[in-house]
């Protein structure tokens, strides 16, 4: 008993801190806020974004003009392409910038999650860039323009180059951050619809088939549309605290439980502060006359080596210590049931006979 009173003190010391947490001792976490390093650093990011951004907003000016002059949808979609580019880089600076500032106050994480809004913009604004652009396209396909195609396959082949030299750039920044990751997608997309394009104005020049061009930007709008959907859906995911992809909490939950002197784990929550940075909180029931620091540093270590979680909030406790506790969430005693303590706790899992 005396060493889970010891981890309820920690616990609450840490909190009276202002959250400084300290990470190696009994509080009951596991890993720091500050130690989710992808090995690139965060200056060298902004260094390959600012290059890129150069390079995306010299080109696209000149496209706009061009895009006008030969009348071609393909290039002036092209250019809205390249002006939320622009836009999707300016984003992630400002929220890596955002982001990079320590956590006080209120914001016990810091601003991490501006990263995910900056996504989650990059990823709305390429859905509603695709539908107007598509409606364009289907309508110039009933009443094709005259496309002075050579301007097109020109430029396009200009494009295709800047674009390769952008997306190289956005490849060296850390892709593990779904905000740099909806800025790469943005660059991207763009390379395949100048691809597109060029490959538009070398029909349209051979041939003289005008469609070919709201052809092309039907390409572009059905590339935009599945990078927005994605962008969406995955920054979506970690606004809604669902657990990291690829991650079952259910199966985690089986696999601490099985752990030796581990009877029963519940309110078990597994979610992202931002990209790439997983967090567990759980409540822990281990055999009476257990070591609780030594099971709570075990799980912890499993946790970081088996699912990469080295965020980790566990509270352990004996069985029969939390009976106080569970006799408040009912009406008489002879109503202890598993299913009132799922219904206080969450999915409850215990540990087999065969487990310890």
């Amino acid at each position: 008993m005396a060493g889970h009173e010891h981890s309820h003190h920690d616990h609450e010391h840490d909190q009276k801190q202002g959250h400084s947490h300290d990470h190696s001792g009994h509080g009951g976490h596991g890993g720091g806020h500050g130690g989710h390093s992808h090995g690139v650093a965060a200056d060298a990011d902004r260094r390959w974004l600012v290059s890129a951004l150069a390079l995306i907003v010299v080109f696209m000016a000149g496209e706009v003009v061009v895009g006008f002059a030969a009348k071609s949808l393909a290039l002036i979609s092209d250019a809205a392409h390249m002006l939320t580019d622009a836009a999707s880089i300016v984003l992630a600076l400002i929220a890596m910038r955002l982001s990079a500032r320590p956590a006080r106050g209120g914001y016990t994480y810091g601003l991490k999650r501006a990263e995910i809004l900056s996504a989650q913009a990059n990823g709305v604004t390429l859905l509603v860039l695709s539908a107007w652009l598509g409606y364009e396209a289907i309508s110039r396909l009933f009443e094709p323009p005259e496309v002075t195609g050579s301007l097109v396959l020109i430029t396009a082949l200009v494009g295709v180059v800047v674009n390769v030299a952008a997306t190289w750039c956005m490849s060296k920044a850390n892709r593990s951050s779904l905000n740099v990751e909806g800025a790469f997608q943005h660059v991207l997309t763009d390379l395949y619809a100048f691809i597109a394009t060029a490959v538009a104005g070398v029909i349209m020049v051979t041939t003289g088939f005008a469609r070919a061009d709201s052809i092309a930007s039907l390409i572009v709008v059905a590339l935009m549309l599945k990078a927005g959907i994605g962008l969406v859906r995955d920054s979506g995911r970690i606004f809604l605290e669902a657990a990291p992809a690829g991650v079952d909490p259910d199966a985690v939950a089986d696999r601490l439980v099985a752990q030796p002197l581990v009877e029963e784990i519940h309110d078990l929550h597994i979610w992202e502060i931002t990209s790439g940075q997983p967090a567990l909180s759980a409540h822990i029931l281990v055999t009476p006359g257990g070591d609780c620091h030594a099971v709570r540093r075990g799980l912890q270590r499993r946790l970081a080596d088996e699912y990469g979680i080295t965020h980790s909030t566990l509270q352990v406790d004996h069985v029969g210590e939390d009976e106080a506790g569970a006799l408040l969430q009912i009406t008489t005693p002879g109503d202890l049931t598993p299913e009132h303590c799922a219904d206080a706790h969450g999915p409850v899992h215990r540990a087999g006979p065969h487990e310890h």
